[in-house]
């Protein structure tokens, strides 16, 4: 028999938590606002809380903050006369949630400081975090999967916001080598209810086999990715003809290509689980055109693009939301491949412990950042890429699981190197990120490469 969420945890504050914010929410049925992350997991997130909401009868309207921005939280806490849902962003903020004068829900899986000492609240606020009950935020729960499981806590109907969970997920590569801890425990509830279906499949996309190696930038296959010519070369001496599509090829024909491209990963020097993304796991909705990975694309590309409430749009059934999100998945593929090329063409620059870079495209320099370590640049620095705007500095900065095991916390690196230039950071010890002022970032860059200097062991001899 199906179960209910309320048996997935042992530990007590699991419950009590999301029973605070559950009747916080229910209490209050008039008009919420929405703050969520323009990324990926935050509009995977916003959409399952908009369809919840949108099934209780509720209004709402959602917001999206485009960065680590503790003054944008202020104004809008001021601007809203009424509760609100923040997700996916705020840990680092719970003080300024107790003055408003309405009910607040933060539903966040990033660290915040004194952590794992969950922070102090008012009666009005709720704040959710896996991080309290013993679950790794940056491995088995996302801010997606988070809301989507409050929304089961609400309803039980709410299981089928599945989709806009596993969106999330796979943006925050909760994905990679399958689901592990409480994501795992709900996507095989999910399968059980017959909401989704899992198979594994090439990682490949487009109208043709050598399109899709072009195309390809997770996995990035340097010397192929966004070169269509040299693409078409490397499957024609396969003897697979590269104008076929990917789902004519038989197995014969799957089995030499994967081989191939999992060589090539090799060679260029990507970890052994990175290799693996060659092939990967797919998940299937029932009455959906579009897989997990592919809705997950589609909504980040519409925040990548500025336009995040697009991608909420698409999980509201807006028939013309597709199609926008769509052209912005091209334009994000696109701008993901130059920068890329980029980067393999200019490399990064290193530090003791570090290595960075700058690019001019914003909303895609996380994601530039998080593919170049995974798959070409030195695995024993994590990468920090700049980028300016409105007279400051955005920074994000990316490491792999296998740093991390090796003691690389970049939420403290980023919240620390930030703090001494005066501005904030924070997030996970895999992927975190801040906002500077703009001139300091020789300064940031200093600070952030001594706090991780002092967690990870110096690289070998050939790396530095």
């Amino acid at each position: 028999m199906p179960s209910g969420p309320d048996s997935f945890v042992a530990h007590p504050r699991y419950g009590t938590e999301f029973s605070r914010a559950r009747e916080l929410l229910l209490a209050h049925p008039g008009r919420w606002r929405i703050v969520y992350h323009y990324d990926g997991d935050g509009i995977g997130a916003a959409s399952a809380l908009v369809r919840a909401l949108r099934r209780l009868g509720y209004d709402f309207q959602a917001t999206a903050l485009f960065g680590v921005e503790r003054a944008r939280i202020e104004e809008l806490l001021r601007a809203t006369p009424g509760p609100m849902i923040v997700t996916d962003t705020g840990a680092s903020w719970a003080e300024a949630y107790a003055a408003h004068p309405h009910p607040v829900i933060v539903l966040d899986h990033h660290t915040y400081p004194g952590s794992p000492t969950p922070p102090e609240t008012t009666d009005r606020v709720a704040f959710v975090n896996p991080l309290d009950w013993g679950v790794d935020g940056m491995s088995e729960m996302c801010a997606a999967t988070l809301a989507w499981l409050f929304t089961i806590f609400l309803d039980p109907k709410n299981w089928d916001n599945v989709p806009w969970a596993l969106s999330g997920a796979i943006h925050d590569r909760q994905h990679v080598g399958g689901f592990r801890g409480l994501n795992r425990t709900l996507v095989a509830e999910a399968e059980r209810r017959g909401l989704l279906t899992e198979r594994r499949d090439l990682t490949l996309r487009g109208p043709s086999v050598a399109a899709a190696v072009a195309g390809s930038v997770d996995p990035y296959y340097v010397g192929l990715s966004g070169r269509a010519d040299a693409a078409t070369d490397f499957v024609r001496r396969l003897g697979v003809g590269p104008d076929r599509a990917v789902e004519s090829l038989d197995a014969e024909e799957r089995r030499r290509l994967a081989s191939a491209l999992l060589a090539r990963l090799v060679q260029q020097g990507a970890r052994p689980e990175f290799c693996e993304r060659v092939t990967a796991e797919r998940w299937d909705f029932p009455d959906a055109a579009v897989d997990a990975e592919e809705l997950s694309m589609l909504q980040n590309a519409a925040g990548r693009a500025a336009e995040p409430g697009v991608g909420v749009a698409l999980a509201l059934g807006d028939p013309d939301a597709v199609q926008r999100c769509r052209a912005h998945w091209t334009a994000w593929e696109d701008g993901i491949l130059r920068g890329l090329r980029r980067l393999e063409d200019g490399g990064a620059r290193p530090l003791r412990a570090l290595q960075w870079f700058e690019s001019p495209e914003l909303p895609l320099a996380g994601t530039q950042a998080g593919l170049a370590i995974t798959y070409f640049l030195d695995p024993y620095r994590p990468v920090f890429v700049f980028s300016r705007s409105d007279g400051s500095t955005k920074v994000s900065s990316r490491g792999t699981t296998w740093l991390v095991e090796r003691g690389l916390d970049l939420a403290v690196a980023c919240r620390t190197a930030a703090a001494k230039v005066g501005g904030e950071g924070g997030g996970h010890r895999v992927a975190s990120g801040a906002t500077i002022p703009t001139g300091r970032e020789e300064e940031f860059l200093q600070e952030a490469d001594r706090t991780i200097a002092g967690q990870l062991p110096p690289p070998p001899e050939r790396n530095r």
